[in-house]
């Protein structure tokens, strides 16, 4: 259950998402915690980056509404909804040659009209988002003469810099080793934590995504299994359902949260 007194951010009521004539999302209804950390697991196929998009309009729902703080995104002028949702996608596209500042500096696209182009504020924003990411030494180069880990930094630089109250983020730690996947989950935390900033983001890994998340949003076969605290929910039953695979559950030595020990048949 939500808590009463915790404002809500965003809101699906019977959403549907499909591509072409494929369902993938059905009649979902789930809340996002303004000021969590709130992440969508499950297994390959499920929805999780669809209904992503969705909640960011990059999708148009075949059924159903979106709410961000409880008002329709569908009706939202696409510069007003920018200033105040952002979406990094999966391994974005970035032209050749273009450097962090240059990239970082895109986030401000939305705050920018005919009358009003580039300012100070701009450049502050752009600034502090390469600082809080920790990329002024990279700053002038080539995003891609970047590592994997600092390339994720500079596109969630980007993201900061539009100056969003919400933050989506689809798999931040695809295709990096696990020292780079804690540097990107860590800034996450620190943005979250110091910052205020609500996010939701899809992850593959159950158990960073226990130890990193207030709230877990499990869906298999583009339906809501559960929804809650990792510590309330996860648990060897939803392991079985969600994924079906057999795991033992136990306490993170490091952080206390739920801990899932894969069982395999060949290795007992």
């Amino acid at each position: 259950m939500l808590d009463v007194a915790t404002p809500i951010a965003l809101t699906t009521r019977k959403l549907s998402l499909a591509y072409d004539s494929h369902l993938i999302i059905q009649g979902l209804d789930l809340a996002i915690n303004q000021g969590e950390i709130t992440t969508l697991v499950g297994p390959n196929g499920c929805g999780k980056s669809t209904l992503l998009r969705g909640m960011a309009r990059l999708l148009k729902p075949q059924g159903g509404t979106v709410y961000l703080e409880g008002e329709a995104i569908a009706h939202l002028p696409t510069k007003e909804l920018a200033k105040r949702l952002g979406i990094l996608p999966q391994s974005p596209p970035a032209p050749e040659g273009l450097t962090v500042r240059e990239l970082v500096a895109q986030g401000r696209y939305p705050h920018q009209n005919w009358l009003q182009q580039w300012s100070k504020q701009d450049e502050l924003k752009v600034e502090e988002a390469i600082a809080t990411t920790d990329l002024h030494q990279f700053a002038n180069r080539p995003l891609d003469s970047l590592s994997g880990g600092q390339r994720q930094r500079a596109w969630i630089a980007m993201a900061l810099a539009q100056d969003t109250e919400i933050l989506l983020l689809d798999e931040p730690t695809t295709y990096l080793d696990l020292a780079h996947q804690i540097e990107v989950l860590d800034l996450l935390h620190w943005l979250n934590r110091e910052a205020g900033r609500t996010i939701v983001m899809v992850l593959h890994d159950l158990n960073l995504a226990c130890r990193y998340s207030h709230r877990l949003i499990a869906l298999r076969d583009g339906k809501l299994l559960a929804q809650g605290r990792p510590q309330a929910i996860v648990t060897e039953e939803l392991v079985r359902q969600v994924f079906g695979l057999e795991s033992r559950i136990i306490a993170d030595p490091v952080t206390g949260t739920p801990l899932c020990v894969p069982v395999s048949r060949h290795l007992k």
